[in-house]
């Protein structure tokens, strides 16, 4: 058996990994500290029971439990938790949890559990591995597939109808990303994300369909859209990822033909769509880009210095700063400059050549020219017009 202990505190994890690997020499243990540690573990190594803290920073146990149980139905999970968290271990078990551990961890408790647990893991392993196999190889030539076809690539003489055959009426929905990182871990969270939707809301897959990319296909219950499906699946990715990405999704379609047009058509309306972005993360990068603006504006300052501040992609950057600001990179700049440039030209005796220089102009002729351009004076005028102090033109 293959045991995930998932814990931000050391001490824990490393306890229950001493207990287990005493009392329990043969199991397979691995530690994760966070829940982004133990997403990359389920997703390489055939994990069987997870122990997992309930409350640590940023995904909570009981949201990697969410996550996880779709893609990993064989897994059974074992919460752990302090007696004040109590309710969230009520709610894990709730979720399907098979057990919970209260915080501090009794030694024989655990031995129990991992031995009561191991047998029945082992009589269902026996039971299921076979059909498990099979049932995830079928699921990854379906995949592989669909995905293909939506490329517009050749099946080889593949029938499509093996795979089409439950989806009379279907939507697509297709979820970009945006970062120059791999983007495994990412791929992995909405894959399980969305396919829990999907299933949730009728039935249907997911396949990875390029680098940045992954595509769904869902036949709904009833007659209603994928715009529920949608709005969920946003919600989920703005917590659980932290780099940018944009949901798209097609009108109801009934013709597997029409899927190589419509997604391309899908790729190509992207490139106008405004990406998202997790939770909190829009406004904490577009603040710290600010406060560098503010500190920066005298030097010869781009949208992709500014982007590469913050780590983001420069037009992902271009397009989160105007939605969070209301202007452009460029324009807000600019008043960045003009604001300095007014305030020296009242308070001041520098030339206007010298201001020039302090707001990010060397040219003072193409200083001139945008200040007239957004206030309607030159700058000496504009000193004469506020009773600025006389200075010389240069």
């Amino acid at each position: 058996m293959n045991i995930l202990v998932v814990d931000d505190e050391s001490h824990i994890r490393k306890g229950i990994e001493r207990t287990i690997r005493k009392h329990y020499p043969e199991h397979g243990v691995w530690l994760a500290e966070n829940p982004e540690q133990a997403l990359e573990t389920l997703k390489d190594a055939a994990i069987d029971l997870v122990l997992t803290d309930v409350l640590m920073p940023g995904m909570t146990g009981l949201e990697l439990m969410k996550i996880s149980r779709t893609r990993h139905a064989h897994v059974k999970w074992v919460v752990i938790s302090a007696y004040s968290e109590f309710e969230y271990a009520k709610e894990a078990v709730r979720l399907g949890a098979r057990d919970y551990l209260l915080k501090p961890i009794g030694k024989d408790t655990l031995i129990g559990m991992i031995g009561s647990l191991g047998e029945e893991i082992a009589q269902d392993n026996e039971r299921t591995k076979e059909a498990f196999l099979l049932k995830r190889n079928l699921r990854f030539l379906r995949e592989a597939v669909f995905a293909r076809w939506a490329a517009g690539l050749d099946l080889g003489g593949t029938d499509l109808a093996a795979f089409t055959g439950r989806h009379p009426y279907f939507h697509l929905i297709m979820v970009r990303m945006e970062s120059d990182s791999d983007l495994k871990l990412e791929h992995f969270i909405v894959e399980n994300v969305l396919s829990e939707l999907i299933e949730n809301e009728g039935h249907g897959f997911v396949a990875s369909f390029d680098a940045k990319s992954l595509l769904g296909l869902m036949t709904p219950r009833g007659e209603d859209g994928p715009g529920k499906l949608v709005e969920q699946l946003r919600s989920h990715l703005k917590r659980y990822l932290k780099i940018p990405f944009q949901i798209l999704h097609s009108e109801r379609l009934t013709d597997f033909a029409e899927v190589p047009a419509i997604v391309q058509h899908m790729r190509k309306s992207s490139a106008s769509q405004v990406y998202e972005f997790y939770a909190g993360g829009g406004e904490k990068a577009i603040e710290v880009a600010l406060q560098y603006i503010s500190a920066h504006y005298a030097e010869e300052l781009t949208l992709e210095k500014a982007a590469s501040v913050v780590y983001l992609n420069p037009v992902y950057f271009s397009q989160l700063f105007k939605q969070k600001t209301g202007v452009g990179f460029k324009d807000y700049l600019t008043q960045q400059r003009l604001d300095r440039a007014m305030e020296l030209l009242r308070d001041s005796e520098l030339k206007v050549g010298d201001i020039s220089e302090r707001v990010g102009y060397p040219d003072v002729r193409h200083f001139s020219q945008i200040f007239r351009k957004k206030t309607g004076f030159t700058p000496s005028e504009y000193r004469q017009s506020v009773g600025g102090k006389e200075a010389g033109e240069s």
